[in-house]
C-alpha cells in the first residue's frame, strides 16, 4: 500500500487509482476522491478501540479528509475500488457530490438513533438497498460485502443481535439471503416513518 512517506508529492500520483478489498485509501488535506466503482466504508475508532462506521460510499460519491473533522478517519475498501483524484482547485465542480455526502451522513446518523434495534437494522438494510441495490424480480438485490460484525458496528448493535434479527427477517419473508454478501429486500415490505 502506498503511503505519503513513499511519495515525493501528492501531485506525483496518477489522477485515477485502483485499490483492492481491505486497502485503505490515502488521505491528504487538499485531496478528495470520487469513487468510480466499488464500495468504500469511512470509519474511525472509539476510545476502547472499536470500529465506528461513519458512512458507506459508492460510485459518484466523494470522500476524503477534507469532508471529515474526525481524528483517526479512515477510508477502507469493501470491494475492489477505482477512484479519481479531485484537487482543491476542482472542488467547486464537485459541490453536488459533497452536498450528497453530507445528506447521506445525516441519514445514517438518523438510522443509528432509532430506539428499536429491529427497526434500526431494517432501516439500515433499506438505506443500503437505496444506495447500492438494483432491481430484481420482486425486490431489490443488495450486494455489499459486510459481515454481521460490520453491520453491528455501523448501527451500534451486537453481532449476535444482527444475526438473530436477519434470521427473523428471513423467516418473516422480509428478505432473502441468496449468498453471504448479498440479500434481497422484497418489494411488498416498505418502511414507514415513525408516527
Amino acid at each position: 500500500m502506498m503511503t505519503i512517506a513513499s511519495l515525493a508529492s501528492v501531485s506525483a500520483l496518477p489522477a485515477r487509482r485502483t485499490f483492492s478489498r481491505k486497502d485503505l485509501i490515502p488521505l491528504w488535506k487538499d485531496v478528495l476522491w470520487k469513487i468510480e466503482r466499488g464500495i468504500v466504508r469511512s470509519m474511525t475508532w472509539s476510545e476502547e478501540g472499536s470500529a465506528i462506521a461513519t458512512g458507506y460510499w459508492g460510485p459518484g460519491d466523494v470522500v476524503g479528509q477534507p469532508v471529515s473533522c474526525i481524528k483517526g478517519y479512515q477510508l477502507e475498501c469493501l470491494s475492489d475500488v477505482e477512484v479519481s483524484m479531485i484537487s482543491a482547485q476542482q472542488w467547486p465542480q464537485s459541490l453536488d457530490a459533497i452536498r450528497t455526502h453530507a445528506q447521506q451522513t445525516e441519514q445514517l446518523l438518523s438510522i443509528i438513533h432509532s430506539k428499536q434495534v429491529d427497526r434500526r437494522l431494517l432501516q439500515f438494510l433499506f438505506w443500503l438497498g437505496g444506495k447500492f441495490g438494483r432491481p430484481v424480480e420482486g425486490g431489490q438485490l443488495v450486494e455489499v460485502p459486510l459481515t454481521h460484525q460490520e453491520i453491528g458496528e455501523a448501527i451500534a448493535i451486537s453481532r449476535v443481535t444482527v444475526t438473530r434479527l436477519l434470521q427473523r427477517f428471513e423467516r418473516e419473508g422480509v428478505l432473502h439471503r441468496p449468498r453471504r454478501s448479498a440479500f434481497i429486500l422484497y418489494d411488498r415490505f416498505t418502511l414507514q416513518p415513525p408516527a
